[in-house]
């Protein structure tokens, strides 16, 4: 992955700020030259679970997505949940090494960490999420609503 610009980081936390982010649902997406978009969870979702995650299931390949809907399930040492997307679309490719070895998407979670590719079913499928300079003032409202103390191991 080519997370381009700088690293923004909140708290501890880091964002690439080339990335587009939704905040509340913890993921983030790199548009592709070819139109699909990449996604994986932020850092702040590796801190909410205590960097464990033990499973991640993503659809498959070929398989539709919904805007707002799960398109992997995700297990950690604290919940098993829903990463929602934030387009429809269809899977395209999925990283089957962040599938035999989920640790990737707290490790690296912008790198080798990512979860699928998919290819959006409408125009502008980014639309509404945060990027840029816009991030750090997104994360700090957010960290500051759930009282969320940063991305230290330990801290959340």
């Amino acid at each position: 992955m080519s997370a381009s610009g700088a690293l923004i980081t909140v708290n501890g936390c880091g964002f690439p700020s080339g990335l587009h982010y939704d905040v509340a649902n913890h993921l983030w997406y790199e548009p592709l030259a070819d139109g699909r978009i990449r996604l994986g969870i932020t850092m702040v979702a590796a801190a909410l679970a205590s960097f464990k995650i033990f499973a991640c299931t993503p659809k498959r390949v070929g398989r539709p997505i919904e805007a707002g809907r799960s398109c992997a399930t995700l297990e950690s040492s604290k919940w098993v949940g829903p990463a929602r997307v934030a387009f429809a679309g269809k899977v395209v490719a999925v990283n089957d090494t962040a599938i035999q070895r989920p640790s990737l998407l707290v490790t690296d979670p912008y790198g080798a960490g990512w979860i699928m590719v998919a290819a959006p079913a409408g125009a502008d499928p980014l639309q509404g999420l945060v990027t840029g300079a816009a991030i750090a003032s997104a994360y700090e409202a957010w960290m500051r609503q759930e009282g969320f103390a940063g991305c230290a191991p330990g801290q959340p």
